[in-house]
């Protein structure tokens, strides 16, 4: 597919850039972040402003336009995909490599004396301002507010803000009523001698008062703001996703609730208006806690001295660690997602030597078998389905230019998920319907090493998961090989399928420590740009271990799979594998058959039972 022509876009820009219809005085730089006012990943087609200008489209990246040059930074993920998609205005920033300027020493770089950089204050995050402006201010520029997005008056066929019908999730989903949710945040909010509480990420809100939307695709978020008081409740939202009576019982809008959960439903739009209210009526020690990833623009609004920045919101650090009810819906969701896969590799062994299976198609069939699981609601994310060299492509998804036809002599990468009322599940396995080369084997054995080293670690409470990333990369490492992405995210349940506050990556050493009931991937990786791409991905339970000593009695934890689909042994080059390596696959296969092959039995799906039973046979 040809890049996006930019060149009328960024004409446009500029001109908007000295127009005193938006700004009071000129900018000489404008930056455009790729989240929306909540500081979402993945975001409405109404946000998507640095793809609307830019035209890549991958889900992180900064796009920054001068007078002269504009640039993108974006990670390892998505370097080749930027690379196709932008045309010769734009210069792509390779974040991570030694090389690349930072945003900051870019701007210095190519900045006249006494600049100004504006950008949208509801979409840059409060910590990104700070670390911004510091860096300019000390260089004599000045990064100052835009409050009107330049992008929007030229943005003509910019769609409206999705405003969808909400779903309420009941205890047997959530585990735990929203109520009690709230008296446990305001028992933290009480020690830490907090008045007020500002929640502004999408699945906060959601998972706090129990509800799911469809604002975003794949995501069942809805946009909203919450003000939590000691005794009051406000919720920012548009009436009309609120017009099912059942969402009006589950807030008990229209009975008489105890007047500490009632409920103050207020206009989406004055968020801004109130939380001035809120801070106007502030006693001098009183304090107002809000994540330091919030809006600079809502941040701002509350004065210095009663602010209280967290880098992990209470709600955050709630919402990662699973309940039992929760911890069981997870299991079931992947025990129905083990069973689609199952059935999606058995079709596709049988179709794909006739050579009429396409990427499309593919990710098509995984869909349509997933949609006949029960509680279904969406996919996680968009099917990152890729043959041959679309595999070195880590964030693919194909189009019909790019579409290519799955073959008996190319690897076939195929990373989905799907949003089930009972959990979410994302999964990655790396499959040849032929014979694949001995290179190819060995890269996927180093790969699985790495995978098997993550998931059967043992180490003590309180790691954080950034330590155990090398455990993924040493078997490559030992043969000069490496990824350029993390090797974990967490995961939500029913929510978004990444999400903090833990994760296992060397880019970030900000993580919270692990522990029991949070639920992370294990994604190790490998790609040959031009070739292929390989990932193994599970997600996994963080468990209790009981190794046989326990020093200064603080306790061990390790990995649960809970994704259960074969990994497949014609890719292993399985001399390469200690005993422990293929102990841990025949362990994990029979587990595979076990609990995936009763389900396929229970819903009378032979054929993809067999090609079960066939797959997780022992290592010979």
């Amino acid at each position: 597919m040809p890049p996006k022509i930019t060149t009328e876009l960024l004409r446009q820009l500029r001109q908007a850039m000295k127009n005193s219809k938006y700004i009071t005085e000129p900018i000489q730089a404008y930056i455009v972040p790729s989240g929306d006012a909540h500081q979402s990943e993945y975001i409405a087609p109404c946000d998507c402003r640095r793809e609307f200008i830019s035209g890549f489209t991958g889900s992180a990246g900064t796009a920054i336009i001068t007078e002269k040059h504009a640039a993108i930074w974006t990670d390892g993920r998505y370097f080749l995909q930027a690379a196709q998609q932008m045309d010769k205005n734009w210069t792509l920033m390779k974040m991570g490599l030694k090389e690349t300027p930072s945003q900051e020493d870019w701007l210095l770089s190519v900045l006249p004396e006494g600049s100004k950089v504006g950008v949208d204050p509801w979409i840059i995050p409060a910590d990104q301002w700070k670390h911004m402006s510091k860096a300019l201010t000390s260089a004599g520029h000045s990064l100052v507010p835009v409050q009107e997005n330049l992008i929007d008056p030229f943005w003509t066929d910019r769609s409206a803000r999705p405003s969808s019908p909400l779903i309420v999730l009941g205890l047997n989903y959530t585990g735990i009523t929203w109520q009690d949710k709230i008296t446990s945040l305001r028992t933290k909010m009480a020690d830490r001698k907090i008045t007020w509480f500002v929640i502004t990420a999408l699945d906060e809100i959601a998972w706090l008062f129990n509800l799911r939307g469809a604002d975003i695709e794949y995501n069942p978020v809805f946009f909203a703001y919450a003000i939590i008081g000691r005794s009051s409740i406000r919720l920012f939202i548009n009436g009309d996703c609120m017009a099912d009576p059942a969402v009006k019982e589950h807030l008990q809008l229209n009975s008489s609730s105890k007047p500490e959960f009632e409920v103050q439903v207020l206009p989406y739009e004055s968020i801004l208006t109130e939380l001035q209210g809120v801070c106007g009526g502030l006693g001098p020690k009183e304090k107002v806690w809000i994540s330091d990833k919030a809006s600079f623009a809502l941040t701002e609004a509350i004065p210095k001295i009663h602010r209280s920045l967290t880098p992990s919101t209470p709600i955050c650090l709630a919402k990662a660690v699973k309940n039992a009810t929760e911890i069981e819906g997870m299991r079931r969701a992947h025990i129905k997602d083990a069973v689609a896969l199952c059935e999606l590799f058995a079709w596709l062994d049988k179709e794909v030597p006739k050579g009429t299976v396409t990427e499309i198609s593919s990710a098509d069939k995984a869909e349509e078998l997933r949609r006949q699981q029960k509680d279904f609601v969406d996919l996680s994310f968009p099917t990152i389905s890729a043959v041959g060299p679309n595999g070195a492509i880590i964030h693919y998804s194909p189009l019909p230019e790019t579409n290519r036809t799955l073959s008996l002599n190319e690897l076939y990468l195929i990373d989905s998920g799907a949003q089930f009322k009972d959990g979410t599940t994302d999964v990655t396995r790396t499959v040849h319907f032929g014979t694949p080369t001995a290179y190819e084997k060995e890269c996927f054995t180093y790969v699985l090493k790495g995978h098997i080293a993550v998931s059967a670690a043992v180490f003590p409470n309180g790691t954080k998961g950034h330590l155990l990333d090398s455990f993924a990369r040493s078997a490559l490492w030992e043969s000069g090989l490496d990824y350029l992405h993390g090797t974990g995210h967490g995961v939500g349940c029913f929510l978004n399928v990444h999400e903090g506050p833990c994760g296992i990556s060397y880019k970030t050493f900000a993580d919270e420590p692990l522990e029991a009931g949070m639920i992370v991937s294990d994604e190790p990786g490998f790609y040959e740009d031009g070739s292929f791409g390989i990932r193994i991905e599970n997600v996994v339970l963080v468990v209790p271990a009981k190794p046989k000593y326990n020093y200064r009695n603080r306790g061990s934890l390790t990995f649960e799979p809970l994704t259960l689909v074969p990994i497949q042994v014609k890719m292993m080059n399985t001399d390469m594998l200690t005993q422990k390596e293929r102990d841990w696959v025949d362990e994990y296969h029979k587990q595979c058959r076990e609990v995936v092959g009763a389900e396929l039995e229970r819903q009378g799906r032979h054929a993809a039972l067999q090609w079960l039973i066939r797959e997780t046979q022992p290592i010979a």
